[in-house]
C-alpha cells in the first residue's frame, strides 16, 4: 500500500465523511413539515412538503400506525399498534431534534391506534382494549382513560370545546358518541348503529355531521350530532373503506379504498360521488394541508404517498417515504 494514501489522502477523505455526515444529521426540520409512519420499518419520516424529500428517518416502536402533532410543532407522538393490535407503547418523538424522546409504556392498554391533539394533550384509541385515553405530554403520562365498551376502538374525532368525542369501533358495528358534562366532569355514552365494520371516520368542520365509512359492506354512515343518529346511507361499493376526511371548507370528502386501492371523492354538499380514481395498492392515511389546496395519499401496497390538487383532483406527483407509510400529520410551526 502507499503509504503515501495512508498518510494524505484518507485523512482528507475522512474528513469529508465526516462533515457530509455532519451535514445530512442537521438538516433542519422545516417548518412546515409532513410526518409519515412508514409501518414496515417502525419508523416515522420528516419529509420537507415542498421537495417531497424525506429529511430524516426516526426508529419508533413496533409497528406504528397512526400520528398526530402538537398544536406548536414541535413533537409528533406515533401509536406503536403492534403486530397484531398488541403494541402498548407510544413514541414522543423532538421533530427539531429528530429524536425519539419518550417511549411512553402504556401497561394493561393495547393497540393503540388513532390519535389527535386537543388543548395540548393527546387523546388516542386503544383498539385490543376496547377504550380511548389521553396523554399529557407535560407530565409524560396517561391521565384519563374511558371504556367504550365497544370491539375494536378504531379511530376517534373530538369536537372543537373537546366535550363531544366519537369513535369507529369496527367488531361492534357502532359510532360512540361520548358526552361531557362540563359542570360535573362525567361523561355519557351513546351507541350508535351504523354499517358493518366502521372503520374511517371525521367531523364535518360545522360540526353538524359525523361521516363513518364502514369497511364491511363498502356503505358510508352521516349521523346527525344534535340527534345522535344516522340519517342516511350512501352505498359507494367500496371493497374496504378505511379513511374519511372533510376538506376544511366542508364541501368534499376524501375516501380510501385499501381493498381496491381507490380514493373516492364525493361532493358533500350534493351527497353524490364526484370522482373515483385507482392509485395503487392499499390506499390508506389521508392528510389533508389546512389551507385545503392538496391531500397526500399513502398507497402502502406501493410504499409511495400520492399528491392531489384538491382544486383540479388531479394527482399532481408521488414519492416514497419507505415501506409500507400509512399514518400522517402536519407540523404547521
Amino acid at each position: 500500500m502507499d503509504r503515501r494514501l495512508g498518510w494524505s489522502v484518507f485523512p482528507r477523505l475522512a474528513g469529508w465523511l465526516v462533515f457530509g455526515a455532519a451535514c445530512i444529521a442537521q438538516t433542519n426540520t422545516p417548518k412546515p413539515a409532513l410526518v409519515v409512519l412508514n409501518k414496515d420499518e417502525s419508523a416515522l419520516a420528516i419529509v420537507d412538503p415542498a421537495t417531497y424529500q424525506v429529511l430524516a428517518k426516526v426508529p419508533t416502536g413496533p409497528i406504528p400506525h397512526e400520528v398526530a402533532v402538537s398544536a406548536d410543532g414541535k413533537i409528533a407522538i406515533a401509536t406503536n399498534y403492534g403486530p397484531q393490535r398488541d403494541g402498548t407503547t407510544l413514541s414522543v418523538i423532538d421533530l427539531a431534534a429528530q429524536k425519539e424522546i419518550y417511549r411512553v409504556e402504556l401497561e394493561s392498554l393495547k393497540g393503540p391506534h388513532g390519535i389527535l391533539f386537543h388543548s395540548g394533550k393527546a387523546y388516542f384509541t386503544v383498539e385490543g382494549s376496547n377504550a380511548i385515553a389521553r396523554y399529557d405530554p407535560a407530565t409524560n403520562r396517561v391521565d384519563w382513560t374511558f371504556t367504550t365498551s365497544q370491539n375494536g376502538t378504531h379511530m376517534l374525532v373530538v369536537s372543537r370545546d373537546g366535550n363531544t368525542i366519537f369513535t369507529a369501533n369496527i367488531g361492534s358495528n357502532t359510532v360512540t358518541c361520548l358526552k361531557r358534562d362540563p359542570a360535573k366532569d362525567v361523561w355519557s355514552t351513546t351507541q350508535i348503529p351504523v354499517g358493518k365494520g366502521p372503520e374511517g371516520i371525521d367531523l364535518s368542520p360545522d360540526e353538524k355531521e359525523v361521516w363513518a365509512a364502514n369497511s364491511g359492506d363498502g356503505t358510508l354512515s352521516i349521523i346527525d350530532v344534535g340527534s345522535k343518529k344516522v340519517t342516511q346511507t350512501m352505498d359507494l361499493h367500496t371493497k374496504r373503506s378505511n379513511r374519511v376526511k372533510f376538506t376544511p371548507d366542508g364541501k368534499r370528502v376524501l375516501i380510501s379504498d385499501w381493498g381496491s386501492g381507490d380514493l373516492v371523492v364525493v361532493d358533500a354538499m350534493n351527497l353524490r360521488e364526484e370522482k373515483r380514481m385507482h392509485l395503487g395498492s392499499s390506499v390508506e392515511g389521508i392528510l389533508i394541508v389546512p389551507d385545503g389546496s392538496r391531500a397526500f395519499i399513502a398507497v402502502s401496497g406501493d410504499n409511495k404517498v400520492a399528491v392531489l390538487d384538491l382544486k383540479t383532483l388531479a394527482v399532481l406527483s408521488t414519492f416514497e417515504t419507505g415501506k409500507d407509510p400509512d399514518g400522517m400529520a402536519w407540523a404547521v410551526q
